[in-house]
């Protein structure tokens, strides 16, 4: 009856989960048919992993193999069949409590104690036992041999049940005595011969029972009692199966959405505010893997580097899937001054009001800072003051690798171009092909990317034997166009001396010399793929795309056509993972990829936005941040991101400050590291009134895509109330949802309180969200529509070589994709200097290239730098390390 009703459960399970194959483990130090198990086992519908150590392991070698066992999430449940010997604390408390079917865990163990049933599997001997025996109360038990955890469990669940227990060891001179006394006994392992029948009162009722019961090679009812006769081996195992069936409900269980209990951090903010790197290390921040756990991550789902950080496993969209989104927020901005206006801060003070003030689930998504402006201009970019994520050094600094792997893959690709254009000029067909197609122990063949390649070019070949000279040639020879090259190696540095170069001038390159440039890693088309891809698979297959050349035939070659794709994948297969970490106030963010806001679309990741939906919940927020200005960041969000994720943004948030509506309402210049002049440090109403006009055109911008718009006005201690009150009063005038001044960067999440009322409100409205073009019209005109309708552009203007471009990948296919422009991010037009809302211009595109694998045709507008330089005073001259605590200084 126990098995059958193992089985039903299960097949509803099944039923509920059809991707769900229950597996058990079970660690044996000697080889033991499971037969009676096996049995069991295909009646109920459970996988077995059966792994046989040598006879004479040791514990630690047993430890070894059940920690193994703990993180394999295929694993659901773990069984030990081990000599008595070896059944030992240290062996026990190795078992994952949730793992752990037989209940012998020293936690589970401890819960059984302590009375919690039905919390804990129980013992399935002590199950078993209990399950033969009825009406126990005031009877006396007798345990003999039944010493350990099993022993221990059998004398709690007697007790509860009203028995007097009595335990003895085997050979203790009492033990006749005791059985001539005892109303049951039950017999901890096989009875020996030598007990005579009459020292056992008659109608006393007896069971023997052994650990190994996975076996049942010492399991058997005692005659006494034909009613328990060979039935408790068989009962046991039965509610082992029992046991597994209840662990798989807790382990679906584990894996639905829950709600979060979360611990937030306590902030006591100083005034005056000190220093970002001061204030980061003024709090303790949570072990990586407590805020994992509060947020519902699972174990396996995270992969931790050092304390405070973890990379997130993209397996929890699957688990998550049928899971609804949380509500989706954009922070972006007006038209900033060289200083930044502060979205990240927003972001992160915003999240932080949301979750440590008003108790709603959110998360916050970033782009990872590139060292370029770390040490050059910018410096860190973790937010600010008492709203940054921590800690700031290591947000900063590395984090955990993502920008290397770019640059290693990036850069393999670049080397993989300039090899491939040496040899095929330097060798027959025949040398070319007998080196790409070498024999190897006799044997010759094509690699996977090698068929795919063949099948692209028509030649429906598998053996190399086969190919004609014909298709040999077609096969071997790319006749990359050096002078058509787009793909760039890059470093994650401004360094200047690296914008035109030349390559190939030493003399193994046999004279093949070519002018080439470094771009700055973040401009590499990878990162905008690892920004917008939505799986593994779509990575790769994005990465396959890219197209890095012309051949002389005028036709795209790409990084599949090189038979790298696979290397760059596995270059890449960890960076795809999004990673965790934490504000100041202990609420989560997600810290991934950093697409250079210029060139490329400038947004955090599509993965790490899906996979924080999910885990806010439905009620829950998700803010992530657009780089510079509405009219590139969030454009480019809308148009590009969202087509890629799928998703429907809910509310933008609009960062403005009184120093940049200053600017653009006729102010002097700003310029970083330049003292601000008086015009921004005392009250000027009139000034602030006239830039006013680059906060309204940037709010008509959101409402050409139909989203709801909240203003938040980042207060700076040189902003008089009047001036707060009037950028309030014409932004809301101005069609925006609402407007409202914030102090998070002085107050951390309680000065953004108001704020994230304002967005749970806004995120309530009725949502009409479109995107502002349709991929299907002409490049030109998509061009033209931006121009138009986001920055104010009387027409676009193309130059004889944007023109040519255009042309090209109209007729390569790639006419159906959306765009990215390339422009300054200080004025709405190509001018920098222009402020507030320029009018009368023609937008003149210099030049039109394509990121394939990303996905988008960038035209650029002017002249645009993918190599930032250094300043005469950049910031490494303020960063240092000290040597004594290894504490990193001078970053902000």
């Amino acid at each position: 009856k126990i098995a059958v009703n193992a089985k039903t459960s299960l097949a509803s399970l099944k039923r509920e989960n059809p991707q769900l194959e229950p597996t058990l483990a079970i660690i044996q130090v000697y080889f033991l048919p499971l037969v009676i198990l096996s049995i069991f086992l295909r009646q109920v519908g459970i996988r077995v992993i059966h792994i046989c150590l040598p006879e004479g392991s040791s514990k630690d070698e047993i430890v070894s193999e059940i920690l193994r066992l703990n993180e394999d999430p295929n694993v659901q449940g773990l069984a030990l069949d081990l000599p008595e010997s070896l059944y030992s604390s240290k062996v026990l408390s190795a078992v994952k409590p949730e793992k752990d079917v037989d209940g012998l865990s020293s936690v589970n163990l401890g819960r059984l104690v302590h009375g919690d049933v039905y919390d804990c599997p129980v013992p399935p001997t002590a199950c078993a036992v209990m399950e033969l025996l009825e009406n126990l109360g005031g009877k006396t038990v007798l345990l003999v041999g039944t010493s350990g955890a099993v022993g221990a469990a059998l004398q709690s669940m007697l007790q509860r049940e009203g028995a007097v227990i009595i335990s003895c060891p085997w050979k203790a001179p009492q033990l006749q005595n005791e059985l001539r006394h005892a109303d049951v006994v039950v017999f901890g392992s096989m009875k020996p011969g030598d007990i005579p029948v009459s020292w056992i009162k008659p109608g006393t009722t007896i069971i023997s029972c052994s650990h190994d019961l996975l076996s049942e090679k010492c399991n058997y009812g005692q005659q006494n009692n034909p009613a328990a006769e060979n039935t408790v081996g068989s009962l046991a195992i039965a509610m082992r199966m029992q046991n597994m069936v209840k662990t798989m409900e807790r382990w679906i269980q584990s894996r639905q959405h829950r709600k979060w209990n979360l611990h937030c951090l306590k902030l006591q903010p100083l005034s005056p505010v000190p220093s970002d790197i001061e204030i980061s290390r003024a709090q303790s921040p949570k072990a990586v893997d407590v805020l994992a756990k509060e947020i519902g991550l699972l174990t396996d789902e995270i992969e931790i580097y050092g304390q405070t950080k973890a990379k997130v496993r993209l397996s929890l969209l699957e688990r998550l899937k049928d899971q609804p989104d949380g509500k989706y927020v954009l922070v972006a901005g007006i038209t900033p001054t060289p200083l930044g206006e502060g979205k990240s801060t927003v972001t992160v003070g915003l999240v932080q009001a949301l979750t440590a003030h008003l108790n709603i689930n959110s998360f916050a998504c970033l782009r990872q800072p590139s060292q370029g402006p770390t040490f050059g201009v910018k410096g860190g970019a973790a937010g600010g003051g008492y709203a940054q994520v921590i800690p700031m050094e290591e947000f900063n600094l590395h984090l955990t690798g993502d920008i290397h792997a770019i640059t290693a893959a990036n850069n393999l690709l670049a080397a993989a171009i300039d090899a491939r254009i040496l040899h095929e000029n330097t060798q027959s067909d025949k040398s070319l092909y007998n080196r790409l197609v070498p024999v190897i122990n006799g044997m010759r063949g094509f690699s996977a990317i090698q068929l795919a390649r063949l099948r692209r070019l028509g030649i429906n070949k598998t053996d190399p034997e086969t190919l004609t000279e014909e298709e040999i040639s077609k096969f071997v020879r790319l006749d990359i166009d050096p002078s058509t090259i787009t793909w760039q190696r890059v470093v994650d540095t401004n360094d200047r001396f690296l914008r035109k170069i030349t390559v190939g001038q030493a003399n193994t390159e046999k004279g093949f010399v070519r002018q080439a440039q470094f771009d700055i890693a973040v401009a590499s088309e990878i990162m905008a793929i690892l920004a917008l891809t939505t799986s593994l698979q779509d990575m790769k297959e994005r990465l396959g795309k890219m197209v890095v050349a012309n051949d002389k035939k005028g036709e795209p070659v790409t990084a599949e056509d090189l038979g790298v794709t696979g290397a760059l994948a596995v270059l890449m297969k960890d960076a795809i993972k999004p990673t965790l970490m934490q504000t100041l106030e202990g609420t989560p963010v997600f810290v991934h990829a950093g697409p250079f806001a210029n060139i490329a679309h400038g947004n955090s990741s599509v993965l790490a936005d899906k996979i924080a939906l999910k885990l806010v919940g439905e009620k829950g927020f998700v803010v992530t941040e657009a780089g510079f200005g509405a009219d590139i960041g969030m454009e480019k969000f809308f148009n590009i991101k969202c087509r890629a994720s799928g998703l429907v943004p809910s509310v933008v948030v609009l960062v403005a400050t009184v120093r940049a509506l200053k600017m653009h309402g006729g102010g002097p210049n700003v310029t970083a590291g330049a003292p601000l002049k008086k015009e921004y440090t005392e009250e000027n109403l009139q000034l602030v009134a006239d830039g006013c006009c680059n906060l309204q055109k940037q709010i008509q911008i959101t409402q050409l895509f139909g989203v709801p718009v909240v203003v938040a006005l980042n207060i700076f201690k040189t902003d008089s109330p009047a001036e707060v009150d009037l950028v309030c009063k014409i932004a809301k005038q101005s069609g925006a949802f609402d407007a409202v001044p914030c102090n998070h960067w002085s107050d951390g999440g309680r000065g953004a309180v108001k704020l994230a009322q304002a967005v749970e409100r806004a995120a309530n409205q009725k949502n009409s969200f479109k995107y502002l073009y349709s991929l299907e019209l002409p490049i030109v005109e998509k061009i033209r529509i931006i121009a138009q309708k986001v920055y104010g552009a009387q027409d676009i203007e193309l130059s004889p070589v944007a023109q040519s471009q255009v042309d090209r990948y109209t007729r390569q296919g790639f006419g159906n994709l959306p765009i990215c422009m390339a422009k300054t991010h200080l004025s709405l037009s190509h001018q920098p200097e222009r402020k507030g809302v320029p009018t009368d211009f023609i937008l003149p595109i210099s030049d039109v290239r394509a990121s394939i694998g990303a996905g988008f045709i960038y035209p650029l507008v002017g002249t645009m730098s993918t190599m930032p330089g250094l300043p005469t005073r950049p910031c490494f001259y303020d960063i240092d390390l000290d040597p004594i605590t290894e504490q990193v200084k001078g970053l902000f």
